[in-house]
C-alpha cells in the first residue's frame, strides 16, 4: 500500500519531449483555443441584439423620471466595430471551458500524478466561478450605473457611445470573473508548497486591505456597492482558503502516520 502511494506522488512517466515537439504541441492547443472562440463568437453574433437590447434596458431603467439615457452611435462604422468586438469578447467567455482544459492539457505532463487528478475539479470550479463572479457583476451593474449617473446629477441627458458602454461592462465582468478565480490561486499555492496556510493566517489583515485595495482598482465603476460585492466575497475565498489548508496539511499527516 504504501508502494503504491509513493507511486502517485512520481512525475507522470511520459517520454521526454524536445522543443520542437512542446512548440507543436503549444501550437495545436492554440489552434484548438482560437477554433473554440470563433465558435464562441459566432453564437455571440447570432444573439447581439438581444443581448445588446437588454444592456439599453438596464441603462434606461437607472435613468431618474424625465432623464434621457441613450446608445449614440457617432461613427457609421461603429455599429460594425462594436457588434465584432462584443462578439469576440463573447466568444471568449463561451469558450472558457475549452481554454482552461487546453491550459491544463499542456501543463499536466510536467505534474505529479497525484496533481493530474485534479484536472477536471481544475477546470470545473474555475469555470464555474468566472460564471459566478460575472453573473454577479450584472447584478451590480444597474447599481453601478445608478451611482455614477447620480454622481453627474440628474440634469443632465446621459448619451453613451455602445462600444465605450461595451467595454464599462466588459470590464465589470472579468473583474469580478477574475476575482472570483482567487481561491483557485490560494489553494494551488498550498498544494504546490509556495505557502503555507499558517502563513495566510498571520497576513489575514494585510491581505483584507490589499484585497479592498486591489478591488477598487480592478472595479471600472468605483462604486461602493461593486466595491463591496466583489471584496466581500474574496475575503470569504481568503479564510475558505485557510480552512482548506489546514485541513489539507492534517489529512496528510495522518496518510503519513499510517504509510
Amino acid at each position: 500500500m504504501s508502494a503504491l502511494r509513493a507511486s502517485s506522488e512520481e512525475p507522470a512517466d511520459l517520454p521526454a519531449m524536445t522543443l520542437f515537439e512542446h512548440l507543436a504541441e503549444l501550437r495545436s492547443r492554440i489552434i484548438k483555443c482560437v477554433i473554440a472562440v470563433v465558435a464562441g463568437a459566432s453564437v455571440v453574433w447570432w444573439l447581439y441584439n438581444p443581448a445588446f437590447r437588454w444592456l439599453t434596458n438596464v441603462l434606461q431603467s437607472t435613468c431618474a423620471p424625465g432623464q434621457e439615457c441613450q446608445l449614440v452611435f457617432s461613427d457609421p462604422i461603429q455599429n460594425l466595430s462594436t457588434r465584432f468586438s462584443f462578439s469576440g469578447y463573447g466568444g471568449v467567455v463561451l469558450a472558457m471551458p475549452v481554454l482552461l482544459w487546453q491550459l491544463w492539457r499542456f501543463i499536466m505532463p510536467g505534474l505529479y500524478a497525484r496533481e493530474r487528478r485534479l484536472a477536471l475539479p481544475f477546470v470545473l470550479s474555475a469555470l464555474l466561478l468566472f460564471c459566478l463572479g460575472a453573473g454577479l457583476s450584472l447584478w451590480t451593474l444597474p447599481r453601478a450605473l445608478d451611482f455614477l449617473i447620480g454622481v453627474g446629477g440628474e440634469s443632465f441627458a446621459q448619451f453613451y457611445s455602445p462600444d465605450r458602454y461595451m467595454m464599462f461592462v466588459v470590464k465589470m465582468m472579468l473583474a469580478f470573473g477574475i476575482g472570483f478565480e482567487f481561491p483557485i490561486v490560494l489553494i494551488f499555492a498550498q498544494l504546490a508548497g509556495i505557502v503555507e496556510p499558517s502563513t495566510l493566517a498571520r497576513g489575514r489583515r494585510y491581505a483584507i486591505v490589499a484585497i479592498v485595495v486591489i478591488v477598487a482598482v480592478l472595479t471600472p465603476s468605483g462604486d461602493p456597492v461593486s466595491l463591496a460585492a466583489l471584496a466581500i466575497p474574496m475575503i470569504g475565498f481568503y479564510e475558505g482558503a485557510i480552512l482548506f489548508g489546514r485541513l489539507h496539511r492534517r489529512r496528510r499527516r495522518r496518510r503519513q502516520a499510517t504509510a
